[in-house]
């Protein structure tokens, strides 16, 4: 183990609006308090079968998912040897990597990320952390948002931190201690719809702020019995299929009108999570939505402070480094005023050679 205080990382991620593989090559130095320097990052784009794969893989069956995580992990080592060679790392401590959600149902006590199979592990000489987050499931915790803890020790000076991925979720710091939760979904509705119009994205909110908002269709958004409860809570992919795309599919407007309305339920749900903060950091490629950043702004007259495109964009990745180090250190990386867990935990598993 390295007897320094400095650790050279390489934290991977795969968020569920699948814009790409993230990596990112980073420092962490410990003197009075945690620091990090970002020094390398790539995200590469999934190829259509990936796409395909990734998208659809919550509806197969137990097999077919573990056959996938061996494709997987074999992927994300490639791509790990690719970006040691390409930006000539020498100095590597650790890697650590968060995997891509399949299942996320911690009310049954279940989540799956695959990409931990011990052949993500071949011809790489290197410690690697993976699977973050079933260990708090089984200690009963919602096992997200995890990043919390790298909002705690490495950007203190914010009031709150938000992430704008394929959902959002908030991280604060309140009555003494780091709470925070998913707030809706984002990304992963908004890119649906705006993919049936033949574009990736909604570029800087253009489309929703063109168009009506459907307001009955709202209000039942903003009605779903999820946004009743506070936190600890979670989301994923199941709640989109089960209750979001249901409800919007009950309306008979346009695909810009329902990209106009789910934009409108994000921003007032977002606002409605921060208003009591004032000084807010805003990534995730969402942070690029200046529709809905101004639709916050204007609902919790916050201050929404947009960091440097690295920060934006690899954020994720980053943390997940350093939850990854905290593992390797025998650290706690989640808060059980996070999660929901019987306690503060170090979460994680180190992949064996294969």
């Amino acid at each position: 183990m390295n007897n320094s205080n400095e650790f050279y990382v390489i934290g991977l991620m795969s968020g569920t609006s699948l814009d790409g593989l993230d990596l990112c090559y980073v420092s962490f130095k410990h003197e009075s308090k945690w620091t990090y320097q970002i020094i390398y990052t790539i995200t590469l784009p999934y190829s259509s079968d990936w796409l395909n794969k990734l998208s659809t893989a919550h509806l197969q069956s137990k097999i077919y998912v573990d056959q996938l995580n061996y494709e997987y992990s074999i992927y994300l080592n490639q791509q790990i040897h690719s970006f040691i060679q390409t930006y000539h790392i020498k100095k590597l401590d650790l890697i650590a990597s968060h995997g891509h959600t399949i299942w996320h149902q911690p009310e049954l006590n279940f989540t799956k990320q695959i990409g931990d199979h011990k052949c993500i592990t071949n011809n790489l000489d290197i410690p690697l952390i993976v699977d973050f987050r079933t260990q708090d499931v089984e200690l009963g915790g919602q096992g997200a948002p995890l990043v919390p803890v790298g909002d705690h020790y490495l950007f203190s000076e914010y009031d709150a931190c938000l992430n704008f991925g394929g959902f959002a979720n908030v991280s604060m710091f309140h009555n003494k201690q780091r709470i925070a939760f998913d707030v809706c979904p984002f990304n992963k509705v908004i890119n649906f719809y705006a993919q049936k119009l033949g574009k990736v994205f909604d570029d800087g909110g253009k489309i929703a702020s063109n168009h009506q908002v459907n307001q009955d269709l709202l209000q039942k958004l903003n009605g779903i019995e999820f946004y009743q409860k506070k936190g600890p809570k979670s989301l994923g992919v199941e709640f989109l299929d089960q209750i979001i795309f249901p409800l919007i599919e009950n309306y008979s407007i346009t695909e810009q009108e329902k990209i106009a309305t789910f934009s409108k339920h994000v921003a007032q749900q977002v606002a409605k999570s921060i208003r009591d903060y004032n000084k807010v950091l805003v990534t995730g490629g969402g942070a690029y939505n200046k529709y809905i950043l101004s639709e916050i702004l204007h609902l919790s007259k916050t201050n929404l402070i947009l960091p440097n495109k690295d920060l934006i964009e690899f954020k994720e990745a980053m943390v997940f480094a350093f939850l990854g180090l905290m593992k390797y250190l025998g650290k706690n990386n989640v808060f059980r005023s996070v999660t929901g867990a019987q306690k503060n935990h170090s979460s994680g598993k180190r992949v064996e050679s294969c």
